[in-house]
């Protein structure tokens, strides 16, 4: 498992991949640069918009258009960047705070998690977004990541990477409410770095791109780790699949020259071919908005 570079994006904080299948691209972003990033999966022409205030994370509607995790709230937005007013801005009072990972459940609900910039504090959360209606999940969060589903949409996986922590709980796919933490899923201690995005192949093991690590690994539905594959950067952040083609994205986070040269594809868009298709993510359901 050779990994490739598919986009040359030079992105200081690349996140959130999206196989957007209805548009026959994959999309993602560069947090630092308030960029969006669209590749075309057939010509691989990368097109890139700039969305202020920028965006964290996305998926596809039912509608055709997009649903927003934003720095400061979530809204609606179209194909252009072109964002809607906004849906719910629930921690506007907190300025040390923006929101980070997201992603649907198998219902097609947006599951949008929140963080402390300034030092990792848990004064963030993890909200539900069905329609216009937003519920808090789970608060006492340091740095939400990782918003992923078994493929049955029993067990939710998450992270909170302030702790190192990534954790599996019981999850209601009709109410859309975290159930009790799963104990029986115990990744192992001293995987490298510390967890940030992920996504479920198609036997309902989890992937998941380690911060700091510089690799992501497939972990079994109890943990144990199945594959680390070696990247050539540092700072992987976040995958999805296409097929059985999985996208990471990279980061540059306060990289020094010395970084640079060591480091000559971080930032950029990686591909490694696994062998194992990924679990497809739903449209956001956008009835009630």
């Amino acid at each position: 498992m050779t990994p490739v570079v598919t986009a040359h994006s030079q992105d200081i904080l690349g996140e959130g991949p999206v196989h957007d299948i209805g548009d026959g691209s994959l999309r993602w972003v560069d947090i630092g640069r308030s960029l969006w990033h669209r590749l075309d999966l057939v010509s691989g022409q990368v097109t890139t918009l700039n969305v202020e205030p920028a965006l964290t994370a996305f998926a596809p509607t039912d509608s055709g258009d997009y649903i927003g995790a934003f720095v400061s709230g979530l809204a609606r937005l179209d194909g252009q960047g072109r964002r809607r007013a906004w849906i719910a801005q629930p921690e506007a009072g907190l300025v040390t705070n923006r929101f980070n990972d997201a992603g649907t459940d198998p219902k097609g609900r947006l599951i949008a998690g929140t963080m402390n910039m300034q030092d990792g504090a848990p004064t963030g959360a993890l909200y539900s977004l069905s329609g216009k209606d937003l519920a808090l999940l789970r608060p006492g969060v340091g740095i939400a990541n990782t918003i992923a589903f078994s493929p049955d949409g029993s067990r939710f996986y998450t992270a909170d990477s302030a702790k190192g922590e990534l954790a599996a709980f019981a999850y209601d796919v009709e109410t859309g409410r975290i159930g009790p933490r799963i104990e029986s899923f115990r990744p192992d201690p001293g995987l490298p770095g510390v967890p940030d995005g992920s996504a479920v192949d198609s036997e309902g093991c989890l992937w998941n791109a380690r911060w700091d690590g510089g690799c992501v690994v497939r972990l079994a539905p109890d943990g144990t780790t199945l594959a680390k594959v070696d990247l050539p950067v540092k700072l992987p952040t976040s995958c999805c699949f296409v097929g059985t083609l999985l996208y990471i994205t990279t980061s540059t986070w306060a990289f020094t020259e010395a970084d640079h040269r060591a480091q000559p594809l971080a930032g950029h868009l990686l591909c490694i071919d696994v062998n194992v298709t990924g679990q497809p993510r739903p449209r956001f359901t956008t009835a009630g908005t």
